[in-house]
């Protein structure tokens, strides 16, 4: 007779993690613009190199930090294993063996992709066991690149997007709303007389009691033409809006992040734009020493850039994008903590100044905020620095592109776009 020896079944590791969770405490890594790490990194000056963020063993590291900054990787899961006379090295093992798991998995979900760049050695990894530091790995290893998908930049940008709507209470959706009146299907004014070529979305109630006021309560009751009530609904309008991101070197400058947080809020505007707005379209146009439009897909990836800020071939770029948009309302949203520093010479070559605000500079970005208002462009200005001269600039921006100002921080400047954002949509065009 064969015996079957069964066991208590403890699980995996993996089984017991939220990889959601883990990905959300990932977001700062995963959409890093350039501050954190580097060869020369200064915790004054912000960037001075590149890192390893790229690569699978950054990667690695940032889920160790992610685990145990998540609660998810406890001191008594790792005594658990201590109690089964395990050591230290089995314990780093099997960590060592999680983290790929957790990889492979982020894989598998679609979150990420890799791809295989040259072989180099590993690096080293967090000591968890409290009992020293962990040697690394003896052997080279193929070091790998891993990319965000498209499905881990929308998990980022529905994150961002609950977490920034959470903060300003009660939202409701809409679309952009007009002063004139159409019937269709959503019941939103007054109902009206039916006239010929309006859809038959009947208002029973107001059609009866049209009727009764005139014939009184009878049966059968005659409804004629003039009797016939209909829902009235707003007309819609869509919406192309650019967002111009600051990548000058100042925004990691000072200690301070100030382009993740700007890309947070790209990516939450992005989702919200598809998934409630699809008749809208959103752009992205960066300025540094240049300006250029990144694809959405890309925007995970941008970090700053050159040291000054080329504000006048940014807003040109914008306007360009926009006029070729086929929409009733067109907008730009600018993020920027400095002054405009740059312009782009008509020959190509680039005129840089960033000793105090240079005539000629302003004169050109002036040009360019006359040419959106021209073009019927506002310009709506979040400006992360409290300068006078800078308040004073971008106050002139506003007033001549008839836009808004807002002063604000990194930690607020996601809710002031996105509270800005909603309102134009619930606001009836004048």
């Amino acid at each position: 007779m064969r015996f079957t020896t069964y066991s208590k079944y403890k699980g995996k590791w993996l089984d017991a993690l939220n990889l959601e969770s883990l990905l959300e405490h990932l977001s700062d890594f995963l959409l890093d613009g350039g501050f954190a790490g580097g060869p020369h990194f200064h915790p004054y000056w912000g960037w001075s190199g590149l890192d390893d963020k790229g690569s699978t063993d950054g990667l690695k590291r940032a889920l160790l930090e992610a685990l145990v900054n998540s609660g998810q990787l406890t001191q008594e899961m790792i005594d658990e294993l201590r109690g089964e006379g395990q050591g230290d090295e089995a314990i780093q093992q099997q960590i060592a063996d999680l983290l790929d798991e957790l990889v492979q998995k982020m894989v598998e979900e679609g979150y990420i992709n890799m791809e295989t760049g040259n072989p180099q050695m590993p690096g080293a990894t967090y000591d968890v066991t409290g009992q020293g530091e962990i040697d690394e790995a003896a052997q080279a290893a193929q070091q790998v690149q891993f990319n965000l998908t498209q499905k881990g930049m929308d998990f980022l940008g529905y994150r961002a997007l609950k977490g920034l709507l959470g903060a300003l209470g009660k939202s409701s959706f809409g679309s952009h709303d007009t002063p004139h009146l159409s019937t269709g299907i959503e019941a939103e004014a007054a109902s009206k007389p039916y006239e010929f070529g309006d859809t038959m979305n009947l208002d029973i109630p107001a059609t009866l009691t049209r009727a009764i006021e005139r014939e009184g309560l009878a049966v059968p009751l005659n409804l004629e033409y003039g009797d016939l009530m209909v829902h009235q609904s707003e007309f819609r309008s869509s919406c192309a809006t650019v967002l111009m991101l600051d990548i000058s070197h100042s925004m990691v400058l000072y200690g301070e992040d100030r382009f993740t947080p700007a890309k947070r809020v790209a990516l939450a505007l992005s989702h919200l734009i598809r998934t409630h707005f699809p008749g809208d379209s959103l752009h992205v146009v960066t300025f540094g020493d240049r300006a250029e439009e990144i694809p959405l897909s890309q925007l995970a990836k941008a970090q700053v850039g050159p040291f000054h800020t080329n504000t006048a071939e940014g807003l040109e770029i914008a306007r360009r994008l926009l006029m070729a948009q086929k929409k009733d309302m067109r907008q730009i949203v600018m993020i920027t903590d400095g002054k405009p520093s740059a312009m782009t010479l008509p020959d190509g070559r680039v005129y840089t100044n960033s000793g105090g605000l240079d005539a000629m500079i302003l004169r050109r970005t002036f040009q360019e905020v006359a040419a959106c208002r021209k073009s019927g462009i506002p310009i709506n200005t979040f400006m992360l620095a409290r300068d006078p001269f800078l308040v004073q600039f971008i106050v002139k921006v506003s007033e001549i592109a008839r836009g808004k100002a807002y002063f604000t921080s990194t930690m607020t400047l996601g809710q002031y776009i996105m509270k800005d954002f909603m309102t134009r949509k619930r606001r009836r065009m004048a």
